[in-house]
């Protein structure tokens, strides 16, 4: 559980930005559930809340690594400064629970070579970088400043 900040305008365009009303707000929320759920990403009883740039989310997700996806959907959404992670997860295995993934965030020049050398000392680790972060990433070379991806910690 946690609040994360993002970089409100260095997002995927989910949903327009415009005056705030308790009506668009509705709106953001099931286009933030309808972009969770094209990335089949499984949380029973989602629930989101958007409050302008702030997003709350709750459910029980079936597992730690969707649960952290769930908060990358939303924060890397144009529009999105903060995501509360109000969510469970089903089954969290003790070792699962010391397998919690970092964050990193795309800095301009970042590859995924470049930042697996910064996090594990061998840019030919990009693939689990990669891996960690399908199916919001279609391709290794397709990262942007402002993304927040997953670094998992590696396992032999």
């Amino acid at each position: 559980m946690g609040i994360f900040s993002f970089i409100k305008n260095a997002g995927a365009s989910v949903f327009g930005i415009g005056k705030t009303t308790e009506e668009e707000n509705a709106e953001k929320s099931g286009q933030l559930r309808d972009a969770i759920a094209s990335h089949q990403l499984e949380v029973a009883d989602l629930s989101i809340e958007v409050d302008d740039d702030a997003v709350k989310i709750w459910g029980e997700a079936t597992d730690l690594a969707t649960k952290e996806k769930v908060v990358l959907v939303a924060g890397n959404t144009n529009g999105v400064a903060s995501v509360e992670d109000n969510m469970s997860v089903k089954e969290v295995a003790v070792v699962e629970e010391a397998l919690m993934a970092q964050f990193h965030t795309v800095a301009k020049g970042d590859t995924l070579g470049k930042i697996a050398k910064e996090y594990y000392g061998n840019a030919m680790k990009y693939p689990v970088i990669f891996e960690a972060n399908k199916p919001m990433l279609s391709h290794p070379d397709k990262i942007y400043p402002g993304q927040v991806l997953r670094i998992p910690p590696l396992v032999d």
